[in-house]
Order: structure tokens, then sequence, then C-alpha cells
């Protein structure tokens, strides 16, 4: 009873690490407000000094893409943002080593039966890795004197690493659902925008007493910038996702081998 308490209390540990994602999205949110009226909508972007004529640059251009700008703003700043923790998060999960250095070095280990070695190793690497592989390590050592059947001690020592893992895993993934939902949110959001920015334009067309020059080429930039920023977003969204979700999958392969190597270990060198 009280293992699983302590259990417990390790989960909602793991629980409360990392960023909250809602945070970011607000602070994201003013930022995007904040650069879309300060400095897209600044006076001098503009002919005559005011942001209701024709934009003068690319700025300007920017802000005569409407209210959808500032969102999709949001989407990318929160991209970025996200990024640069998971960035941190990860590498400090990965340890301080080189991980296939680390995952070698221990495997030597266990060849020679130097578990102290091993756990030496990992008090060095630390990270998440580091922390699942000790607890194998820990749990490894106490079934050598525990009053099991061989084929018990090694289900132990893998229902250990399963544990350790499932309650590390949960703080490196942390943020990237956020991330992959943008890389579709943002792409739709400019899709949004190119619409509302095409409405417009083949409203000037069709109004009556010719054509609108100024209000055609306000409904095409805003269908243009709108567009741009959007795939820009959803683009950045999945490269992100790509590479920290690659660089999680490597951690994972690296716990999984080790998990392997010390039930193979343990299964060779013990009788029971």
């Amino acid at each position: 009873m009280e293992a699983q308490k302590v259990k417990q209390a390790k989960r909602e540990g793991k629980k409360s690490r990392g960023v909250n994602a809602l945070v970011v999205i607000v602070i994201a949110l003013i930022l995007a407000e904040s650069f879309y009226f300060l400095v897209l909508g600044n006076g001098q972007h503009f002919e005559g000094g005011s942001n209701a004529n024709h934009p003068t640059d690319m700025l300007g251009t920017m802000f005569k893409g409407g209210f959808v700008v500032p969102i999709i703003l949001t989407l990318l700043l929160t991209v970025v943002i996200l990024s640069v923790e998971r960035f941190f998060a990860i590498s400090k999960a990965k340890g301080k080593g080189n991980l296939i250095n680390y995952v070698y070095d221990v495997k030597a280990c266990l060849k020679k039966g130097d578990i102290a070695g091993a756990e030496a190793l990992c008090a060095k690497q630390k990270g998440s890795v580091a922390a699942i592989v000790d607890a194998g390590l820990k749990k490894y050592k106490e079934m050598e004197t525990a009053p099991l059947s061989k084929e018990q001690k090694i289900e132990e020592i893998k229902a250990e690493i399963e544990e350790a893992t499932a309650l590390e895993l949960p703080s490196m993934q942390q943020n990237l659902p956020i991330i992959a939902t943008i890389s579709t949110l943002g792409t739709l959001m400019g899709l949004f925008g190119t619409v509302l920015g095409m409405i417009r334009s083949f409203a000037a067309l069709g109004s009556g007493g010719g054509v609108d020059s100024t209000a055609l080429s306000v409904g095409i930039s805003e269908a243009l910038v709108n567009t741009a920023t959007g795939i820009a977003t959803g683009a950045l969204a999945i490269i992100s996702y790509s590479f920290f979700s690659g660089k999680i999958d490597n951690m994972t392969y690296a716990i999984d081998e080790m998990g392997f190597a010390l039930t193979q270990t343990y299964a060779e060198t013990h009788e029971k």
C-alpha cells in the first residue's frame, strides 16, 4: 500500500513538469496582438500616415491581411515557444553525455557483471533515460535475493522498467500534441483568411460603378498574406513535431535495448 502511494506521488510529480501550453498560448496572443497593431499597423507603413490607406511596404501589406493575421501569428509564436521549451526538456531527458555511448558502456558493464559500475554511469549520465535504467538496475539487485522463480524475477525486472518508462515518457511528450494540432490548424486558418480575402476581392469586382481598385487590392493582400503565414506556421509545426518525435523515438529505442540487456543478462548469469 505504501509503495502504491509512492508511485502515485511520482506520477503526480511528472505531470507537473514542463511549461503549461495554455499559458504559452495566452502570452503568444498578447504578443501577436501587440505586434499586429503597434508594429504592422504603424502609420509609417501606409500612405498619409494612416493604416486606413494603401500600404507602402510588406509590413503594411501584412496588416491589411485582417483579423486572421494575429490569430496565425499567435499559432506561429506558440510553435516557436513550445519548440524551444521542448528542445531544453528533451535535451535534459537525454542526459549529459552521448546516448549511444552511454548505452554501449552500460551494456559493457552488464556483460562483466559490474552492476555498481552501471549505476555509476547512470548517476553520471542523468536524465530520464538514465533514471529508467537505474530503476531497472535497482530491481535487478533486489531480485538477486528475492524468494521467486527465475522467470518471475525476470518479469519483475521488465515490469519495473515499463513502469519507470510510463512515469518518464509523458514528461518527454508534453506539449507535442499541441504542436501537432497547430500543424493542421495553422494551414486551415491561412485558408480561412484566404477565403475571406477572395470574398472581399470578388465583392470589389462585382460592385456597381466600376472596379474598386482599393478594395480589390486589400482583398488580394488579405488572401495572399494569410496564405503565406498559414503555410509557414503549419510547415514549422510539422518540422518541429517530426524533429522532437524522432528524438523521443531514439530515447525509447535506447530504453528498450537496455531493458532487453538487463533481462538477458539476468537470464544468462543466474540459475534461479
